[in-house]
């Protein structure tokens, strides 16, 4: 089964989030997926407040049990959280634990009003009570396989199957 275009995804997703967002919500991107998305909505929808990055590494829940990503990068809320309204954004929806780690990250920063989730894909296997308030599509994979966004030199996303790493 061939994974629906990015692009038109995000596009989907852009105008969903324009009639639910006020001009005063902020958008934080997870890295590194979400990130890419959330810096084309921000710039899409004309939000006041400067983009919001996480990355999550040292809030993961299998932290012992996985290790330190590689490639660990700075999050940067370059805002008051407290009282926001917020929207997390993701590229890929899975088991709910990154979005888990994220919330944790950000009530660190203060306790926003209310924060919602944003995705692109939602690839089902749930682990946790985790939805998306604002989806671009659903998509049914096997067990073994793992959806990857890419972006490439002029910034144009893609959706790529690839084989999920096995963990011990």
């Amino acid at each position: 089964m061939p994974l629906p275009d990015a692009e038109a995804l995000l596009d989907g997703l852009t105008e969903h989030m324009r009639g639910a967002l006020t001009p005063d919500t902020a958008l934080v991107g997870i890295h590194t997926g979400g990130v890419w998305l959330a810096r084309r909505l921000h710039a899409s929808l004309g939000l006041l407040p400067p983009l919001g990055s996480l990355d999550v590494s040292f809030y993961r829940d299998d932290y012992q049990r996985i290790g330190l990503h590689p490639q660990v990068k700075p999050s940067d809320i370059p805002f008051d959280v407290a009282g926001r309204h917020l929207v997390l954004v993701d590229d890929v929806l899975f088991t709910g634990r990154t979005i888990r780690a994220a919330m944790n990250e950000l009530f660190d920063y203060g306790r926003p009003e209310s924060v919602r989730l944003a995705a692109l894909v939602d690839r089902g296997g749930r682990e946790l009570p985790i939805c998306a308030q604002f989806l671009g599509a659903t998509v049914e994979i096997g067990p073994d396989e793992h959806i990857e966004l890419r972006q490439d030199a002029t910034n144009r996303l893609s959706l790529a199957l690839v084989p999920r790493a096995r963990r011990s």
